[in-house]
């Protein structure tokens, strides 16, 4: 009974405290963050039940610009979309960028939760498609306006100006440089220091890191259309089959990451989407292939880029084809990579390890998947980091670890974080990350 009890106490304890290891007082910055939680852990919800597509944030954005200005913060809406700007002055010192990402994905949500998204909506095509933050930016909205929160009720602890933006279109690679482009960086104050934050299956909840060099690959977005000679499936020797040529051509492209690129360096293509035909006895008369590609140095994206052409070009003439494949490179859905100044994040690691214990700063390696956060610090010129937030119940992502197993992540309609647990790590790194970087007084 009494080895029960306290199990139970020490949960409770470790949801209250922010997430501090056992023993260890709850630093001050931190202090009013159990007052916060209720209001947050509302606004995490309704957000997870009511996502909006990229470049339809509206409504996502008004929920945060009320809350905001609520908080002191002069904020300015619709920058570069439905971005948000708010900015919160407190005498001379560092500026400090905070980013949000505010979009969700065209995912139907299948976790089972009593707040799971049932939200339908017309996406650009005018095509009916479920919608869920199944990329856990729901998590990243709250923890910021979290950190919001707590630095501004304890304006004393530090001096200089925080710019909290929230980004719309993430998820297509457009929102950074439209809110750049609508003058993020001449309209508002330019930040000495850029800081964001992941979420990520690779940590139980709880548990953070920020990672120091390339922390997200580059991506490209490429589209390829075959284009054959179609006509009737029984009669393919009248025919230049489209079909057949782009199923080599999906085969044939991984062996540029075989063999064509330096196995020390990090390289994905992924054919995504394979569309052709109409009817099963007609041969098509061109075929389309979308791709995603991953990549950390830009001379392996170029090379990547160049093979994808050439290869498309190759199989298409070995099969007759007349007509050279459209091979098109879309310069709007595109990302560099996310590099984490390695400056900032042995400042950080450390700051985090004194407010939150070393157990709960766990190291992670990179990832192949792609953010347009980098932009904002390539931009200003200043150091940048993106912190990462684990998202798994503790017990469960143990478990899935013996097995050899990761619990569902991003991109899945499976994804579920730990719901508290991820809240208040994320808030408390934000915090603790932010005050660091100004300087923050009498600690």
């Amino acid at each position: 009974m009494i080895t029960r009890l306290s199990r139970c106490l020490a949960l409770v304890a470790s949801l209250v405290s922010g997430l501090c290891v056992a023993g260890s007082a709850t630093p001050p910055a931190l202090s009013g963050l159990d007052a916060a939680y209720p209001a947050l852990d509302a606004l995490y919800r309704d957000l997870h039940q009511n996502p909006e597509l990229s470049n339809h944030e509206e409504q996502t954005a008004a929920k945060l610009v009320l809350r905001l200005r609520a908080l002191g913060f002069e904020v300015t809406e619709r920058v570069g979309g439905f971005g948000v700007v708010a900015v919160l002055k407190n005498g001379a010192g560092p500026v400090v960028m905070v980013r949000t990402d505010l979009d969700a994905l065209p995912v139907r949500e299948q976790t089972g939760l009593p707040y799971a998204s049932t939200v339908t909506t017309r996406d650009d095509r005018g095509e009916s498609v479920p919608v869920m933050h199944a990329c856990g930016h729901d998590v990243h909205m709250v923890s910021w306006l979290g950190a919001a929160t707590l630095l501004a009720q304890s304006k004393n602890r530090w001096k200089g100006t925080l710019v909290f933006i929230g980004q719309p279109a993430e998820e297509l690679g457009q929102g950074a440089v439209r809110m750049l482009q609508d003058g993020l960086l001449t309209r508002f104050p330019k930040p000495d220091f850029v800081l964001g934050i992941h979420d990520t299956n690779l940590l139980p909840a709880g548990k953070v890191d920020a990672i120091a060099g390339p922390a997200s690959a580059a991506s490209n977005s490429v589209d390829i259309v075959i284009h054959g000679k179609g006509g009737h499936g029984a009669l393919p020797h009248l025919t230049v089959d489209p079909v057949l040529i782009a199923a080599r051509t999906v085969v044939t492209l991984q062996s540029i990451i075989a063999r064509e690129i330096n196995p020390l360096n990090p390289a994905v293509i992924t054919v995504g989407t394979f569309n052709a035909g109409t009817k099963r006895n007609v041969i098509a008369e061109e075929a389309r292939l979308e791709l995603t590609v991953r990549s950390y140095k830009p001379e392996v994206q170029q090379q990547l880029l160049a093979a994808i052409a050439r290869i498309a070009k190759a199989e298409a003439a070995a099969a007759g084809a007349e007509r050279e494949p459209t091979v098109t490179v879309d310069p709007h859905e595109a990302a560099e990579v996310v590099y984490n100044d390695p400056a900032m994040a042995a400042r950080l690691n450390a700051a985090l390890r004194r407010g939150l214990g070393d157990a709960n700063v766990q190291a992670i390696e990179p990832t192949m998947a792609s953010e347009d956060f980098g932009a904002f610090g390539r931009a200003a010129g200043a150091p940048s980091l993106q912190l990462r937030v684990g998202v798994i119940e503790p017990d469960a992502f143990e478990k899935a670890r013996s097995a050899g197993q990761l619990m569902p992540g991003v991109h899945t309609p499976f994804f579920a974080p730990d719901r508290e647990r991820t809240l208040r790590a994320g808030v408390a790194a934000l915090t603790l990350s932010t005050l660091e970087l100004l300087g923050e007084r009498s600690r």
